[in-house]
């Protein structure tokens, strides 16, 4: 809380650091040295330049350009498709969040599918950034929760609790990365350099919600399963060998559309919007319902709501 009663979001400013920053700038800079030398001897190609370039947020809006045009030109050699890569700020004012009324959700599974085909997740080993868990009808016992239940749903006597990225206010995951790949943005959106990050999956252990997903294999889809709708810091096809996570559909929600899971759900249990608008829905259900987070006693502050309607 700041001296006038108002939260702040903890992120991540600009400010010089020590340590491993430190430590990570110098590498950059021999790194941009070695870039330098490849190029004169005649080497240059859009992987080196990819592989010497410097974190996102060291990015001019020109070497963002030159970035997403060198990836919109890799989607259709490599894949046949022609992806449009946006890069859209956070916009000032907006803090996200979520709300899901577990009474309405029906375990159905369409968010997790819908999330899967928004989000060019991997089929194969299959990656999805929700997970739906089946429990008894008034337990949150979430070590007894079924993961792969099947047949018609609801059940008798269950309910379902889709579970994914909190976008914590205070995110284990940002702290535990040695390399600064992954960074709290100013509307609340936990995001990953997919290019800086080099899989140690420090913060997939940090994560107290499973809701970290490392990349074990190439990028294996079909033209046709391709979303070519993509964000720099989103959806694009990932690398093998990197962290991934749910953005809140950054590439849709910044440009004032729902997320897909929510555009989704069949039964309407799933609401978002923006905290600080107070005629937002989720900022009403804040208000006027009992909600309660996963695991608050960890201090993680997730904008993830959950509440009975």
């Amino acid at each position: 809380m700041s001296d006038d009663g108002k939260r702040r979001l903890p992120v991540i400013g600009d400010e010089p650091q020590t340590g491993r920053r430190t430590f990570m700038n110098a590498f950059a800079t021999a790194a941009g040295a070695v870039a330098a030398g490849v190029a004169t001897a005649g080497c240059d190609t859009p992987e080196i330049a990819d592989l010497f370039r410097q974190h996102y947020r060291r990015l001019t809006d020109e070497d963002k350009r030159e970035l997403i045009a060198r990836l919109e030109a890799l989607s259709l050699q490599e894949h046949g498709v022609r992806a449009h890569i946006s890069d859209p700020p956070p916009v000032p004012g907006v803090e996200f969040a979520y709300a899901l009324d577990l009474s309405t959700c029906t375990g159905c599974r369409q968010c997790e599918y819908a999330c899967a085909a928004e989000n060019n997740t991997p089929r194969d080993p299959e990656m999805h950034y929700i997970r739906v868990l089946e429990l008894e009808r008034g337990s949150f016992d979430l070590e007894e929760a079924e993961h792969d239940y099947e047949g018609t749903v609801p059940r008798e006597g269950k309910m379902y609790m889709p579970v994914s990225c909190m976008q914590c206010a205070d995110p284990p995951c940002v702290s535990a990365c040695p390399v600064d790949a992954t960074w709290q943005e100013a509307d609340g959106i936990v995001v990953i350099d997919y290019d800086w990050c080099i899989g140690c999956r420090y913060c997939q252990a940090a994560c107290p919600y499973q809701a970290r997903h490392f990349n074990f294999s190439e990028p294996n889809l079909r033209p046709s399963d391709i979303n070519p709708d993509q964000g720099l810091l989103s959806n694009r096809v990932r690398p093998r060998g990197v962290m991934e996570k749910c953005h809140f559909c950054l590439h849709r929600t910044r440009r004032g559309l729902l997320p897909a899971c929510q555009e989704a759900c069949p039964v309407g249990a799933r609401k978002f919007g923006n905290l600080n608008d107070p005629t937002s829905e989720v900022r009403f259900i804040l208000e006027t319902q009992q909600v309660y987070v996963l695991k608050e006693e960890l201090g993680t502050l997730p904008r993830f709501f959950y509440y009975f309607g």
